[in-house]
Order: C-alpha cells, then sequence, then structure tokens
C-alpha cells in the first residue's frame, strides 16, 4: 500500500507539472498585453517606450516561455505565488485563500447530495427493475444529464426568486455567520451544480447493481430467506460500488468546472467567479495558481478513490 501511494504521489508531481505548463503557455495566447492591465492608462501616457520595457523586464513578460515557467515554478516552491496584474497587485495567494472556501463549501454539499440522491434513485431503479419506480427514476436521471446547468439556474431564480420570493436572488453568505440565511442563498446553487453528478451517479449504480443482483450468492442470499434491505445493502450495494466511486471521483472536476457557471449566474465570490474574472483581464498569475490549486485537488480525490477500492472490494491488491 505505501509503495502505491508513494508511486501515485510521483505521477501526481508529473501530471500536476504537464497541467500547468500547458495552462501556462494556454494564457499567453489570450488577447491583450498582461503589461496594460497592471499600468494604469496615465502611466503608460507618462512611460517612454524604454521604461515600458523596463516594466516588462521586471515583471519576466519580455523571457521565453521556458523561462518565465521554470521562475513561476521556482517561486511557488518559495511560496511566491505572485501578484495579481488585474486586482490591483493583490497578492494572489492570498485571493486563493480567500476564495477557495466558498468554492469548497459549495462544491462539498453538491457532492454530497448528488451522490447520496444518485445512489438512492439507481438502487431503487434496479431492486424495482420495470415497475413505476424504475421508470420515475430513470426519468429523472437521464432529465438531470440533460439540463444546461446555466439556464435551470436563470429558471429557478425566475420562479422562486422573482415570482414566489422565497430565496435570495443571488450572493453568499457564510455559513458561521447567517446558517438559515446561508442555507437558503446556496439551495439554488447546489442544485445546479449537482444535477449533473446526480444523474450519472444514478445512472451507473442502476447499471451495476443490475449486474450484481444476477449473482449467485444474491440468488442463495434471497433464498435463505435473508431480509431485502441486508441484501440489498450489505451484499449488492457494496459490491457494485466500484465503478460508481469511480464516477463519483470524476465528478469532483466537473463540479470545479460547473462552478464556473454557478458563481457567475449567481454572484458567488468562489474560485469559479475568480477565474472568470482573472481570463477576461488576461491575469496570468491568478489564472495560473488557480488552476495549480484545482489540479492538486483532483489529483488527490483521484488518489483517494484509488486507495478506496481496497475497502470496497477485498479481492483490489495494490502491487
Amino acid at each position: 500500500m505505501v509503495t502505491y501511494i508513494i508511486r501515485r504521489l510521483i505521477q501526481a508531481v508529473f501530471i500536476l507539472l504537464i497541467l500547468t505548463f500547458i495552462v501556462f503557455g494556454a494564457v499567453r495566447l489570450l488577447p491583450g498585453d498582461p503589461l496594460l492591465m497592471f499600468l494604469n492608462a496615465t502611466d503608460i501616457e507618462a512611460l517612454s517606450p524604454e521604461a515600458l520595457d523596463q516594466a516588462r523586464h521586471e515583471l519576466g513578460l519580455d523571457r521565453n516561455l521556458v523561462v518565465q515557467y521554470g521562475i513561476w515554478l521556482g517561486d511557488i516552491l518559495q511560496g511566491d505565488w505572485g501578484k495579481s496584474l488585474h486586482f490591483k497587485n493583490a497578492n494572489v495567494l492570498q485571493m486563493i485563500g480567500q476564495r477557495m472556501p466558498v468554492t469548497i463549501h459549495l462544491g462539498v454539499l453538491a457532492f454530497f447530495f448528488s451522490s447520496v440522491i444518485g445512489i438512492t434513485l439507481g438502487v431503487i431503479a434496479a431492486v424495482r427493475r420495470g415497475r413505476w419506480a424504475d421508470t420515475v427514476a430513470t426519468l429523472l436521471a437521464n432529465t438531470a444529464i440533460t439540463i444546461p446547468i446555466f439556464w435551470l439556474g436563470i429558471i429557478m431564480m425566475l420562479v422562486f426568486s422573482v415570482e414566489l420570493e422565497w430565496l435570495p436572488v443571488a450572493g453568499y453568505t457564510p455559513i458561521n455567520e447567517d446558517f438559515w440565511l446561508s442555507t437558503r442563498k446556496l439551495i439554488m446553487p447546489v442544485i445546479c451544480l449537482m444535477i449533473g453528478s446526480l444523474g450519472a451517479v444514478a445512472r451507473l449504480t442502476r447499471t451495476s447493481m443490475l449486474e450484481v443482483i444476477r449473482q449467485d450468492y444474491i440468488r442463495t442470499a434471497w433464498s435463505k430467506g435473508l431480509r431485502e434491505r441486508a441484501i440489498v445493502i450489505k451484499h449488492a450495494l457494496k459490491n457494485s460500488l466500484i465503478p460508481v466511486i469511480t464516477v463519483m471521483g470524476l465528478q469532483v472536476r466537473f463540479i470545479f468546472g460547473g462552478a464556473v457557471l454557478v458563481e457567475k449566474v449567481f454572484a458567488i465570490p468562489g474560485m469559479g467567479r475568480l477565474m472568470v474574472e482573472a481570463v477576461d483581464g488576461s491575469d496570468y498569475p491568478v489564472i495560473q495558481g488557480a488552476v495549480l490549486v484545482i489540479g492538486i485537488i483532483v489529483v488527490l480525490t483521484n488518489l483517494i478513490v484509488d486507495i478506496s477500492y481496497g475497502w470496497f472490494d477485498p479481492r483490489v491488491r495494490y502491487e
């Protein structure tokens, strides 16, 4: 197990290096000069071409891509994530530290509810195959996958905020400041963020459960007169969760990707909205730092998923 984890961590480092280098090069293809974002119009008019070249040199924008990446990576390892070009020279690490808890709060709720509800719908559909419960659960799962989250968010705002006035239109309140207001503000964003993952988990759970309940040991359990709950939960569900866990791990990256749209629609000050604003402002340091953090979270999530296989299925060996 230890050897396996060390090997996967080494692989994770290489994955993060490749990811950050690709993003590092891609953001430099964005239109516009980041120096113009760093300096205001008055400074640009007052500075001579030589002074502008000097400012570009101080920011490291006049060097080739590989050298810039090496300098940035070295600074990251020393704890210097750079200064924002768009947000008035703000510290990138501090900005990410302020925004990340908001996105994690939103993402954890979406992941939890999509997993619990999705697995429940999938189990019901498999156990009641061919009946009305299977039809309803399958219809809900297929509908959830096909709904565009930005469209759903706008419709929910019109119905529950504008027409019925049940929920706040947008914004975010920390849960430690006002629990009830925070919950009301997060209901619609969480639903939008979890809807696609819920459908995917429900469909795969149903398929996996149908394969397991056809096995001989399940038929034996039924013939011995065991209770349905014990057969479904202790035997069938646990042995069918391996592919479901894999998809749940993959859903983490989709949740962070969906946060870009959801946080923009609902005006939530999280990482998704920060990345949109950084891309609009050609803010290289913020984009690179945000991608690095999200990449670390996704890689660690995949590692946890791989390790969990052994708990759900003792036949799995890490050799």
